[in-house]
């Protein structure tokens, strides 16, 4: 268990970091990122509380314009707009988690043993992973989703694919260039074992990249997870979903119910920013610290 001293020492630490990189270019990226990420974290855990009405209910006349009532206006159905876009948090978010938590869980061993191994295991793996890579990441997460439908597990299922070979790649690439440094000697020459090389030695040292990557492709799923929904292969309506509702807003744009499809579309531009801004402060902040430690 942690101590009471423990626990002083990490808020310190925290404390510090945030104090220390807020005053660099990076740490100012990731602040802002993190405040933006921050608040649709919020929007996903407590939308049940926030958003004022039921987001798949007629709760007032259909094309409403934003006012002081319907802060986003309705759509077509009637639907409060910003209780749709608060509720969109949830299922853009968990559905963006969980395909990259698969890609992570497949393509980081995968990378690990492949770039370890070598031989013909490498070269197969690195062949297959390749030719996943190649496809372009909507057009291949657009043809497993068509195969395998609608829900989320499916959705998140065929986004995981198109990012488990950015994983192995990098990854196995880290592990083949570390495995020959003369720490990893030393533990072999001590009698450690495979195993514990791999897990206490090198994938340590390929972690930090592995975290940017992580919240890169975050930002990239969600934009995948609305694409999908905006062709008609992600959530089935009508649970909130941002890329449903642009697809829906879409088709009334030109009588200027221009609301449907701001919002909706507002919401992923600024979750990704988040995602996006957090990801490169985070990698600009790593690339100093270890220039420094250098």
């Amino acid at each position: 268990m942690t101590t009471g001293v423990e626990k002083k020492f990490i808020s310190y630490s925290l404390f510090k970091f945030l104090k220390g990189s807020s005053r660099t270019v990076a740490g100012r990226m990731m602040v802002v990122g993190g405040i933006i990420l921050l608040v649709f974290i919020v929007f996903a855990l407590f939308s049940p509380f926030i958003a004022p009405y039921n987001p798949i209910k007629s709760v007032g006349k259909a094309f409403l314009p934003p006012s002081g009532h319907f802060w986003m206006g309705t759509d077509n159905l009637g639907r409060d707009m910003l209780s749709r876009v608060i509720y969109g948090a949830r299922i853009a978010l968990a559905i963006a988690i969980i395909s990259v938590v698969i890609a992570f869980a497949v393509g980081v061993p995968l990378g690990l043993i492949s770039g370890y191994v070598g031989g013909l295991f490498d070269r197969v793996i690195t062949m297959i992973m390749d030719s996943i890579y190649s496809f372009p990441g909507l057009i291949l997460a657009i043809a497993i989703a068509a195969m395998l439908g609608p829900g989320i597990v499916n959705i998140a299922v065929s986004i995981a694919v198109v990012y488990a070979p950015t994983y192995f790649r990098v990854v196995r690439n880290q592990v083949t260039s570390v495995k020959s440094h003369l720490f990893v000697e030393a533990a072999r020459a001590l009698g450690a074992d495979n195993k514990r090389i791999l897990t206490k030695y090198i994938l340590p040292n390929v972690m930090p990249s592995i975290a940017v990557i992580f919240s890169m492709n975050i930002a990239d799923a969600i934009m995948t997870e609305a694409g999908l929904s905006f062709l008609g292969l992600g959530i089935t309506p009508p649970t909130p979903d941002w890329g449903y509702d642009l697809n829906n807003g879409q088709r009334f744009l030109l009588q200027n119910y221009w609301w449907m499809v701001f919002f909706p579309g507002l919401a992923i531009v600024l979750i990704v920013l988040g995602f996006s801004m957090f990801g490169e402060g985070l990698n600009e902040y790593m690339n100093t610290s270890s220039g420094d430690r250098g």
